[in-house]
């Protein structure tokens, strides 16, 4: 098989409605030459079975990587998919996101030596999340402003990166946003090089902040954002989340401020385990 112009790189986890609304998406993409990587962090058989008879339909590679679920792993996960990676590129996004059909394109238009991605989304209210179904992603509908706005969208900032549609205005917005560009585990995408030299993901992190902490250690390294959340889109599908913590955000954050204060590059608890060779 031939080398894929790109890696995407999806973590998914016991949500087999939604995983296969972001697998729609990617079906209607503009091209076709990547590979798509469901890093599964443990769910139950629904979405190993999902992913096998999306599979055979889709145009492009499917592979599903998965271990058991011993509580948030999501690190460990994403760090076997950098691993079975076989394209030098790789876009990492989640399951309950759905692209735009130019979201892959994007990336791989506006990457660039020495630099990490950072996208953009617009989350979605659980009643509008309800709403994005197959008919409305082949047609487009689930980024068109006017229609989600029709749906009950409400108004609000982040509608914009839904506004600017390639040309003028994401460039314009992309230059002019206030936001610093960021390693969002939603829409963010890099060179596997670089991300294997800083050794990828540290698996000691659970949520909160931990795909923060991987384009701190990039931008260390000399990796520096670049942003693009006007240019690459996608929507963000609605979902409890009943396994966070407070303690969880706070050990994440140790770790991450350890990062900034020692300009750290290199996790010990990544890819490889112990120090860099």
């Amino acid at each position: 098989m031939p080398t894929p112009a790109a890696s995407l790189i999806i973590s998914a986890y016991n949500n087999a409605d939604w995983l296969q609304r972001c697998l729609w998406g990617y079906a209607r993409q503009d091209r076709t030459d990547f590979e798509l990587i469901v890093t599964d962090d443990g769910s139950g058989p629904d979405v190993g079975a999902l992913v096998e008879r999306m599979a055979a339909e889709l145009p492009f590679p499917v592979r599903h990587v998965w271990h058991e679920d011993a509580g948030f792993r999501k690190c460990t996960i994403l760090n076997r998919g950098i691993e079975v990676a076989r394209a030098d590129y790789l876009v990492f996004s989640d399951g309950d996101c759905v692209p735009r059909a130019d979201f892959v394109s994007q990336h791989l238009r506006l990457r660039e030596p020495g630099r990490y991605l950072g996208g953009g989304y617009c989350k979605l209210p659980m009643d509008l999340s309800r709403k994005i179904d197959r008919d409305v992603i082949a047609r487009g509908l689930h980024t068109d402003l006017d229609w989600l706005k029709a749906n009950g969208l409400p108004r609000r900032k982040r509608s914009l990166k839904l506004w600017a549609r390639p040309g003028w205005r994401e460039r314009v917005l992309n230059a002019a946003t206030p936001t610093k560009p960021r390693w969002a585990g939603n829409n963010a995408s890099g060179w596997k090089a670089d991300l294997v030299r800083v050794n990828g993901f540290d698996e000691r992190m659970t949520y909160g902040g931990e795909d923060l902490e991987l384009g701190e250690r990039l931008a260390n390294a000399g990796v520096t954002g670049k942003q693009i959340r006007f240019s690459a889109v996608c929507v963000h599908l609605d979902h409890a989340r009943g396994y966070v913590k407070p303690e969880m955000k706070a050990a994440n954050q140790a770790i991450r401020d350890a990062v900034q204060a020692g300009r750290r590059t290199w996790t010990e608890f990544g890819l490889v385990h112990g120090p860099k060779a």
